[in-house]
């Protein structure tokens, strides 16, 4: 292999070095960092049964998202993604502060979940089906001839 590489020109020592740089460059994961999760130094300052939704807003920020019924609490999420060649892009950590109220709006409850308290949740794609698969558009668009009723028309008239 020594003698192989020993023969080589200057300027093909120089590709073959830079194209054996660029494919162990391609093998290096690749992070992103996803969503904002306060720190604990700015939790400890809530306290619950005092703080109300917009001292908390003041002290830690916006929440990345809030519940739907009746503003029952607020999510902060952050999640880190490995992405790794040409591999399917995937979760390394995901952290989650759940701060809830009350009904008059008053801190009731502060958790702290990460990816190990979670469960993975396929999602389902459900796909109407339909009758025209095997149609083409000129056969759909001819067959629809007879089909015509102008008193179907919205705003027609007896």
């Amino acid at each position: 292999m020594l003698k192989v590489v020993n023969r080589l020109k200057p300027a093909s020592k120089t590709l073959v070095f830079a194209a054996c740089l660029a494919a162990a460059g391609a093998c290096t994961p690749i992070f992103k960092n996803h969503g904002y999760v306060p720190p604990a130094e700015d939790l400890a300052e809530i306290k619950v049964g005092v703080d109300t939704r917009e001292s908390v807003e003041e002290t830690i920020g916006a929440p990345s998202s809030s519940g739907v019924v009746r503003d029952s609490g607020f999510y902060y999420v952050r999640s880190r993604v490995r992405h790794y060649g040409p591999k399917r892009p995937e979760v390394v950590s995901r952290e989650l502060v759940a701060i809830s109220f009350d009904s008059r709006g008053v801190v009731r409850n502060i958790e702290r979940f990460g990816l190990e308290d979670g469960n993975v949740i396929t999602l389902d794609r459900r796909i109407t089906e339909s009758t025209i698969q095997s149609q083409g558009f000129l056969r759909q668009v001819l067959g629809n001839i007879g089909n015509f009723n102008p008193a179907n028309i919205p705003g027609a008239s007896n």
